[in-house]
């Protein structure tokens, strides 16, 4: 998978640090997808010592991961100062309690970072869990590469991100009315898992499902898009305020799906998980799968 969606990482920074105050409020799909990959954990057979959380957002995950992994240390990282001071932040109050949750905090770390370029030394975490991030990289390849990188030999990836139906009825809404780009793009299910072998990955797993949020109406869903920072950052996209003749167009086309009174909103969720090889001949995967090294005999 080496094509690149030329997302303006600028753009998505910006938009994340204006978001961060609404992010909570306005992030449903965010906090339902991550509940259905802690369901996912039931299944896997890991103790991880350290886990990158890669586009950690506000934290809603970091509750979740040290609950099921007590005396593993969490590393939240995230492109966005902003998310992590409120992530950082969150809990805090005064007296006994502000301390208590301090003390509960000491083996969290917090990095600015991209994924991209992980600010992280080889192979130095467990479990990379990353929610709904890997949709505004660049270049999706890199990020998996890193996160590679980053994982100790029998270490996990788990991770979920939007496919290319996400947003459909938004993008059949903006179809003819100028010539810029107004919704993101989003990668396929089956070059992400080519993409995971690629980069070095073991026994990816990766399934799909569509999740519908409905609205009243076409403005209700830019601002819930705005409000957790996931409006258009393609390159392409138009400079300036749409003008008023072509968001009615914009609207008139959206009402098409109009249905039971409510318009929707399409998200295609993928999921994946996939292994860092253990090279040990004979080494087992913690899924039980084996590692088995082949030699060429002598004279062969």
């Amino acid at each position: 998978m080496s094509e690149s969606f030329y997302t303006d990482k600028r753009a998505v920074k910006r938009a994340f640090e204006r978001a961060a105050s609404s992010y909570d409020a306005a992030a449903v799909l965010q906090r339902e997808v991550a509940d259905r990959m802690a369901e996912r954990l039931d299944y896997i057979k890991l103790v991880p010592a350290r886990i990158l959380d890669a586009g950690s957002g506000t934290g809603y995950a970091s509750p979740m991961l040290r609950a099921r992994y007590p005396e593993a240390q969490l590393i939240e990282l995230d492109l966005a100062p902003a998310m992590l001071a409120l992530s950082r932040d969150k809990g805090t109050g005064r007296g006994v309690r502000k301390w208590l949750n301090l003390f509960e905090r000491h083996r969290a770390v917090h990095v600015c970072g991209d994924i991209e370029h992980l600010p992280l030394a080889s192979e130095s975490v467990d479990l990379v869990w990353s929610n709904l991030a890997l949709q505004w990289c660049n270049t999706p390849d890199a990020a998996l590469a890193e996160c590679q990188r980053v994982l100790r030999p029998g270490g996990l990836m788990m991770f979920s991100t939007l496919g290319p139906d996400t947003l459909k009825e938004l993008r059949a809404a903006f179809e003819g009315v100028d010539g810029h780009s107004h919704v993101n793009r989003f990668i396929d299910m089956h070059d992400i898992g080519d993409a995971l072998v690629h980069s070095g990955f073991s026994t990816p797993v990766m399934d799909m499902e569509l999740i519908t949020m409905t609205y009243p109406d076409a403005r209700s869903v830019m601002r819930d898009l705005k409000a957790i920072g996931a409006h258009n950052v393609t390159e392409g996209r138009p400079a300036g305020m749409m003008g008023k003749s072509a968001w009615r167009k914009v609207v008139a086309q959206y009402e098409r799906f109009r249905h039971a009174g409510e318009l929707p909103c399409t998200y295609e969720v993928v999921y994946g998980h996939a292994w860092k090889p253990d090279s040990r001949p004979g080494a087992r995967l913690p899924d039980g799968s084996q590692v088995i090294e082949f030699r060429r005999r002598p004279g062969a």
